[in-house]
């Protein structure tokens, strides 16, 4: 079952709350929580049969095809060196737009959507190195535990994004015409 986060179904008067509050997806990777403004999500779908992609990096899980849209999985366990599980049945694949192209990142569980104002929200932490602390722009608590906000801008490098945009053209390429 797929589940529609568009922004049409936002409530009217949403951009003025916005500037106070902002809806938060979260998701589980391993042990730790993250989350992502709900406004960057197209939707979020159950694992599909994936379709390895020769020479792509590591973290790229392969490409699937959504609805005849050929898009690259990020594994965000491998994007984060988390250690490697069996994929598990609450696994899903938050579908999202990078750089103006559609991509999927694959995570353990999507939690829920929570609210969150802007004071709840703290930078990231320093601890994490200078490459790490850029995936995130901040965290904020829930319950008991911490939760990262991923930026997705700097989840790839640019260099990783042109290397994904000519994954996706060579894909294109290779399709039969319709």
């Amino acid at each position: 079952m797929t589940k529609e986060l568009a922004q049409s179904e936002i409530p009217a008067g949403a951009e003025e709350t916005s500037r106070k509050e902002i809806q938060l997806a979260c998701f589980r990777v391993g042990a730790q929580m993250y989350s992502l403004d709900i406004l960057r999500i197209k939707e979020v779908i159950r694992p599909q049969k994936l379709t390895p992609v020769p020479k792509a990096p590591v973290f790229i899980e392969g490409v699937i095809n959504l609805r005849g849209t050929v898009i690259p999985v990020v594994d965000l366990r491998r994007r984060f060196d988390s250690p490697w599980v069996e994929e598990g049945p609450k696994a899903r694949i938050i579908i999202s737009v990078l750089a103006g192209k559609i991509i999927g990142l694959m995570v353990d569980e999507v939690a829920e959507v929570r609210t969150f104002t802007r004071q709840e929200i703290q930078p990231a932490p320093r601890f994490l190195n200078e490459k790490e602390t850029d995936y995130f722009l901040g965290v904020c608590h829930r319950e008991d535990e911490l939760v990262m906000i991923l930026n997705l801008e700097k989840i790839l490098s640019s260099e990783e994004k042109i290397n994904l945009e000519q994954i996706r053209n060579n894909l294109d390429e290779t399709r039969p015409a319709r």
